[in-house]
């Protein structure tokens, strides 16, 4: 069984998930937004008091607010790291994307495997496909866990909202194509864990969000 474990990290309210099975204890923190000493205290406790074993490090995407903790996390716990090759260009500028906040970042290591629609995880016996949904940036990509019927969104799609489009590589007309053609497809029952604010299911935001209706 999956258990879904989320921290709000740093001054952007991000939604960093550790998603992970209850018998192997295997693991895979998505979108390490953990920024500061506390905040990697309270990430860290919890795995060490769960047991847990992290296998993967995932970015859904490349914004700065979702990679904060990709040093820290893989240095600590040497997870594979995987990414989306068609953001490779944020991670790059997170210097300058720092900058553009007044926030001082260190680099990110580059990452071991890049995401496409090929790719699978495995947590456990689940598996983990990624889907492609451009339009908040370049590589915005979801990762569905289908027995499980859960989604992680990143900023692609919020309860009653979409990911802004005005940030590097965004493109509003892209973003509502790819949504309605890749996750308003999803099974209406399926539990979506979007990368800020709280949760929602398919079948909500088909009927309430107003970016889709």
């Amino acid at each position: 069984m999956l258990i879904v474990k989320r921290f709000v990290f740093n001054s952007f309210f991000e939604n960093t998930y550790l998603v992970y099975d209850n018998v192997k204890m295997e693991a895979a923190i998505i979108d390490p937004g953990c920024y500061d000493g506390n905040e990697r205290n309270t990430i860290t406790k919890f795995i060490t008091e769960e047991g847990l074993q992290i296998k993967y490090l995932i970015n859904t995407h490349c914004h700065i607010d979702h990679i904060f903790g990709n040093a820290f996390i893989k240095e600590k716990y040497t997870p594979n790291f995987m990414a989306p090759e068609e953001d490779l260009f944020l991670l790059g500028l997170m210097i300058e994307q720092g900058k553009s906040y007044g926030t001082p970042l260190n680099p990110s290591p580059k990452p071991d495997e890049l995401i496409n629609e090929t790719k699978e995880i495995s947590i456990g016996e689940s598996i983990g496909k990624f889907i492609h949904v451009p339009g908040h940036s370049p590589g915005g990509y979801c990762l569905y866990f289908e027995n499980e019927k859960i989604c992680f969104t990143g900023d692609v799609l919020f309860k009653e909202s979409i990911g802004r489009t005005d940030l590097w590589g965004g493109d509003y007309n892209t973003l509502i194509k790819s949504i309605h053609e890749k996750l308003l497809k999803l099974p209406d029952d399926v539990k979506i864990y979007p990368g800020h604010e709280s949760e929602s299911t398919i079948a909500y935001e088909k009927q309430n969000n107003q970016f889709l209706i």
